[in-house]
């Protein structure tokens, strides 16, 4: 009798250790999942740094630009007030010329300056036209280079802050998939049929594992 009981087959190590096994599985999606959503916070905290940022270099941006624009609108007045000095100088009022120097002296910075002789330049080479002195690209540029260099970079940031925000986004989306990994293990430690055990466990692995393996893939960040 005793002969004919060892002769009969053992259950295999996988029906024998089920519990075991889930458990282990348990453990280890858990930290994973704990892993996922610690690093979504931390891009999700980045993300919002880098957007404030955005915005704070957006505010200053708009300010250099109204500090420019005003500068402009002040040497087109200058240009338009020097104008009539120079008829008045051209009719050989002395007056006139004093006036047209002091004016020129106290209100002409130097980029109005260099884009006024270019634009006298360019209308003494071609008599027909009038040079605006402010459609000079160098005037423009040191009036404006200051916004356009604060613009851009607020641009950046908040593309870097938008693309920081997706990565948390990402691996909140991975959290949510691992908590269900954890849901159909703990249906599995308390299900008694071996085979709807294994499809349960099967099916949790699985998604876990394509998720472990997407998560991997998002650089690790700290604080």
């Amino acid at each position: 009798m005793s002969d004919a009981a060892s002769a009969l087959p053992t259950e295999p190590w996988w029906k024998k250790h089920v519990e075991l096994i889930v458990v282990i599985l348990l453990g280890v999606v858990s930290v994973a999942t704990a892993y996922t959503s610690f690093q979504s916070s931390l891009y999700g905290g980045q993300s919002d740094d880098k957007i404030s940022q955005s915005q704070a270099a957006g505010t200053a941006a708009e300010s250099l630009y109204l500090e420019a624009n005003q500068q402009y609108v002040l040497d087109a007045q200058t240009i338009q007030q020097l104008a009539v000095l120079r008829v008045g100088v051209d009719a050989g009022d002395p007056l006139a010329q004093a006036q047209y120097d002091q004016l020129y002296f106290i209100a002409a910075s130097e980029d109005l300056d260099a884009a006024m002789t270019n634009a006298a330049e360019l209308d003494a080479a071609e008599p027909d036209f009038w040079h605006d002195p402010q459609a000079d690209e160098d005037y423009q540029d040191a009036l404006f280079s200051g916004y356009a260099e604060e613009q851009e970079r607020a641009d950046a940031l908040r593309v870097e802050g938008d693309a920081l925000g997706l990565q948390g986004d990402t691996l909140g989306l991975y959290t949510a998939l691992m908590a269900i990994t954890l849901f159909l293990l703990g249906i599995a430690a308390v299900v008694r049929r071996p085979l709807i055990q294994w499809i349960l466990i099967g099916t949790g692995g699985a998604i876990f594992v394509v998720t472990a393996v997407l998560t991997l893939l998002i650089p690790f960040v700290w604080l």
